[in-house]
């Protein structure tokens, strides 16, 4: 998956879209899930998946990965459990195989060391062996998800890195990359103005770094 908005997603931070989305007054990071290992960044369209726990019903893990196209990321939410996986070795060399941008978890993935082979990019709550087979079942692909007071929808945008993972709406987008980028280049101005002899307070000032970070009207 290919097109201007992932291609200018993938070269900026999650911390200036974050920025951005605090700025503009929208919810977008969520807090507690991080990367499986440094170093890794993925952007794409959002692929939904939703577990819910097993009643008196044997659960599902589900085959989902059939239905997603290459270059998505998979956002599942298991309503940050971490007492069972949803995600382990068998869906990762799958996923790998298939090209899909990379998985975020609201709850926890196994078979690490796999998914460490295979460079394929994960992001989760925890790290934890014991299954969800017959404790959780699929509720619910390509549905809406809430994952830390985000909501998720199909298409959406996800952005993950070292730091972390921002989900941003569809339909803001655009507004969100123009005002992060314009962060990105104003940190470079005040590091670039400091490193010439300016003191980081003057910078700062000069640049207006202490408003870019406050909601806009």
């Amino acid at each position: 998956m290919t097109n201007a908005t992932v291609t200018r997603l993938e070269t900026v931070p999650t911390a200036s879209i974050s920025d951005a989305l605090d700025a503009l007054g929208h919810p977008g990071s969520l807090h507690g899930i991080g990367p499986l290992a440094s170093g890794v960044r993925v952007s794409g369209r959002a692929f939904t998946v939703r577990y819910e726990p097993v009643t008196d019903e044997p659960g599902t893990v589900g085959d989902f990965l059939d239905d997603v196209e290459p270059g998505s990321v998979i956002i599942i939410d298991n309503q940050g459990r971490t007492d069972c996986t949803v995600w382990g070795g068998i869906m990762t060399q799958i996923a790998a195989a298939r090209g899909i941008g990379g998985t975020v978890i609201n709850g926890t993935c196994r078979d690490t060391d796999t998914s460490l082979e295979q460079d394929y990019p994960i992001w989760s709550t925890a790290r934890f062996m014991r299954t969800g087979k017959d404790r959780v079942r699929l509720a619910e692909v390509q549905g809406e998800v809430v994952i830390d007071g985000v909501t998720i929808r199909p298409g959406d945008y996800i952005t993950a890195d070292s730091d972390g993972v921002v989900a941003v709406a569809a339909g803001i987008v655009d507004e969100v990359l123009d005002l992060a980028e314009r962060v990105e280049q104003v940190e470079a101005d005040i590091v670039a103005a400091a490193r010439d002899g300016s003191t980081l307070r003057e910078a700062r000032q000069r640049f207006s770094y202490h408003t870019l970070q406050r909601k806009q009207a």
